[in-house]
């Protein structure tokens, strides 16, 4: 290392500092700084430093709602230059989204131009487009000026800026919020303002309201957007008791009838966050993957009011099941989630329930109160202090005349004749004299009859904590009247709907038709379009080759049993399709190396199988029992290593034919169980050897095995008949060796 490196700067110092020690002080700074100014609201104002500045700067701009417009470049300069030392963009994007009704349930900017749209359009440039605050802005600023808050100086010491705004609005659940910081985030949906102020009252009134007491005034989350909350009452009760949860919200829609008996959707309201334009693309790209069935086209008829057409398939489509498939597949639902992570009155990052947040906002409005009081008392106090000096001068006015003329020292003379204050004889001095008339008396004598009664009422409010909370629930009342009702009041979103009960195929999503699926005896899966005659020519891998072909079709479950004795289940539009080589089952499901397949079969409803092991133990099962979609499958047949499973058939007739290495027996089905699970009953009785093959079939039909290139039929089988776990005996000649059916 160069020795110049190794010096300290003149009249500095320099010391050692491990690497991870040095890393990990400057991260947990940058942590700390984007938790508390930049990611995570206020919970008394529910804004972030760059929206709090934002409507700071406009305040001061005096950009009221009864003012006129000012540019949104000069408002992001102001801010820029003033209080945030960001970039440009952020702000005015921070801004933009204040002013988008459709992005904020009570817009705090009023915007003059284009400010995007639904579809996802971006404003224009922030040149060309105009601003002011709203009355709701207005509401959390009210009082900022009486000494409200804290303010702090800003980043370079020039100015100063409010630590938190007065908030007369309870804007962090009616606007809601978002943000991602270091290790933590908040996502609060919007809420409705006149019920909050509802649930705040009850609060007021009641402290010791429980969260079942305050969702009687807020049923769930009010979005910009409406739709319809199809969450349970259950999980929104634990997601406002715990502060973390979420909300399923779906578009509205309603069937529009048009001639001829047909008919289609047309969806009004879509889900909050959801764009128009990518929704709209994600239904077209999905229509073209045939993955919706019953949709026959999608149109956009929107101006500035939402209106989707949905057309269906056929008139014959049930509406009801044709958006079942739409919800289930596109953004026309989607979920919201509660993280009411916020930091407290201390600045302190943390998970609030909905009872904590609107305690929180009503313990900052009574802060707020207090402070606004102190304020105006010391002003009124200030002001009839001079009011006393003002009559003092009508009551002696010819000698403070005098005392103003022939004095040296006016100001001195006056506070020694009359026992004023230095306050009360600048402001004599400073009267004018057309001030001196009867009129200005009658005036004074009143302003000062109506200060004093306010101070008296004022001062009995500091003396009073319930007096405080009575004034709380008025300006509380006042607030819901003004918010709660009319356009921008009335709820949007339907609250606690149930989640209908419609029954749909899950096959509804999939076109049917027909494919083959073959399995390899090294054990890899694929399906080809069509059903392949036996005699097509499959390509395998070197090695390997064909083990089963199955007919199906892409609606199909396919059933694989394994000879550990589980029961997978797959769906045949998810086997990888083309000419490949396809894919190995085993990605597909939990299967080990030592296991195999024992046959694959189309799942039918009603259908029953017959399973068995090689230690001559089965059963028959229903073919629903043998479903299981998850990777892991289902345990069905029960065998312990070194046997394993090696039979599952149709239980199709009314007798079972069982061999072994050098037996055959035949009995009736009925002496089999019909199980779940289990091992089952002994089917063949065994001394040494294993169970070899089983067949099921009728026997007015005749026991069936392969011969030769042909197939031969027994139908005289006394020989071989008995009960169920006999000996049997040798089969007849001519069965195969293998003593396997293989038909």
């Amino acid at each position: 290392m160069p020795d110049d490196i190794k010096t300290p700067p003149a009249g500095g110092s320099s010391h050692e500092t491990p690497l991870a020690d040095a890393l990990s002080e400057r991260y947990l700074a940058y942590a700390l700084s984007t938790i508390v100014s930049r990611s995570l609201p206020d919970v008394r104002d529910g804004l972030k430093p760059v929206h709090r500045r934002l409507l700071y700067a406009m305040h001061q701009l005096k950009l009221d709602p009864e003012a006129g417009f000012k540019k949104c470049a000069r408002i992001v300069g102001d801010v820029m230059g003033k209080y945030h030392p960001h970039g440009d963009s952020s702000i005015y994007e921070a801004l933009v989204r204040q002013a988008q009704d459709f992005a904020a349930r009570y817009p705090l900017v009023e915007g003059q131009g284009n400010f995007g749209n639904i579809d996802g359009d971006n404003a224009a440039a922030m040149r060309y487009t105009e601003a002011r605050l709203t009355e709701v802005a207005q509401a959390l600023l009210d009082g900022i000026e009486e000494n409200a808050v804290d303010f702090r100086p800003t980043y370079d010491g020039e100015e100063k800026e409010p630590l938190v705004l007065p908030a007369a609005f309870p804007n962090l659940l009616a606007n809601g919020a978002a943000g991602i910081a270091v290790g933590m985030a908040t996502s609060i949906p919007p809420h409705n303002a006149g019920e909050l102020c509802g649930a705040a009252l009850e609060l007021v009134r009641n402290p010791d309201a429980t969260v079942d007491d305050l969702l009687r005034h807020v049923p769930g989350p009010d979005f910009p957007t409406g739709g319809i909350l199809v969450e349970s009452k259950e999980a929104i009760r634990e997601a406002y008791a715990t502060g973390r949860g979420g909300f399923r919200l779906r578009a509205r829609w309603d069937v529009e009838p048009l001639k001829n008996g047909t008919w289609q959707v047309v969806v009004t309201e879509i889900p909050y966050q959801v764009q128009k334009s990518r929704l709209i693309e994600q239904i077209a790209q999905l229509m073209e993957e045939k993955k919706l069935p019953l949709l026959g086209d999608v149109r956009d008829e929107s101006t500035d009011v939402v209106r989707l057409v949905l057309e269906p398939k056929s008139r014959t489509v049930d509406a009801k099941v044709m958006m079942e498939t739409l919800f289930r597949a596109t953004a026309l639902e989607s979920r919201f989630p509660l993280n009411m992570n916020v930091l407290d009155a201390d600045r302190t990052p943390r998970v609030m329930a909905l009872k904590d947040v609107l305690r929180a906002w009503l313990d900052h409005r009574h802060v707020v109160l207090v402070r606004r009081t102190e304020h105006r008392l010391a002003a009124i106090a200030r002001r009839l202090e001079i009011l006393d000096g003002y009559l003092i001068v009508y009551l002696n006015l010819d000698e403070v005349i005098r005392i103003v003329r022939e004095e040296d020292k006016p100001k001195e003379a006056l506070m020694a004749a009359f026992g004023l204050t230095e306050v009360q004889a600048n402001a004599i001095l400073d009267m004018r004299l057309r001030a001196l008339r009867k009129l200005e008396e009658m005036e004074i004598r009143k302003e000062h009859k109506r200060l004093s009664a306010e101070q008296k009422k004022l001062q009995g409010l500091m003396k009073s904590e319930k007096a405080r909370w009575d004034a709380i629930a008025e300006e509380l009342e006042a607030t819901r009247q003004k918010f709660g009702d009319g356009a921008l009041g009335k709820r949007r979103t339907t609250p606690g709907a149930a989640l209908p009960e419609v029954a749909v195929d899950e096959l509804a999503f999939v076109e049917k038709e027909p494919i083959t699926v073959i399995l390899s005896e090294k054990g890899w899966i694929r399906a080809q379009k069509g059903h392949l005659p036996d005699e097509a020519e499959l390509r395998f891998k070197e090695g390997d080759s064909e083990q089963f072909r199955l007919h199906a079709q892409t609606t199909d479950r396919i059933v694989l049993f394994a000879t550990n004795g589980r029961a997978f289940t797959l769906k045949a539009d998810a086997i990888p399709r083309g000419r490949g080589d396809g894919q190995p089952v085993r990605l597909m499901v939990d299967l080990s190396n030592e296991d195999a397949i024992v046959t694959l079969f189309v799942h039918e409803d009603g259908a029953k199988w017959l399973l068995a092991a090689t230690d001559g133990k089965g059963f028959v099962v229903k073919g629903e029992e043998l479903l299981a979609e998850k990777r892991t499958g289902k345990q069905v047949l029960l065998v312990d290593p070194p046997k394993e499973a090696c039979v599952c058939i149709p239980a199709e007739g009314d007798s079972v034919a069982v061999t072994a290495n050098d037996r055959l027996l035949v009995f009736p089905l009925d002496q089999v169980p019909e199980m779940a699970r289990g091992r089952g009953v002994q089917l063949i009785g065994l001394k040494d050897g294993e169970l070899k093959d089983a067949q099921v079939f009728k026997s007015k039909e005749g026991l069936a095995w392969r011969h030769g290139s042909g197939v031969r039929v027994e139908t005289d089988l006394r020989s071989w008949r008995g009960q169920r776990a006999g000996a049997g005996k040798s089969p007849p000649p001519g069965f195969p060796r293998n003593r396997r059916f293989g038909v």
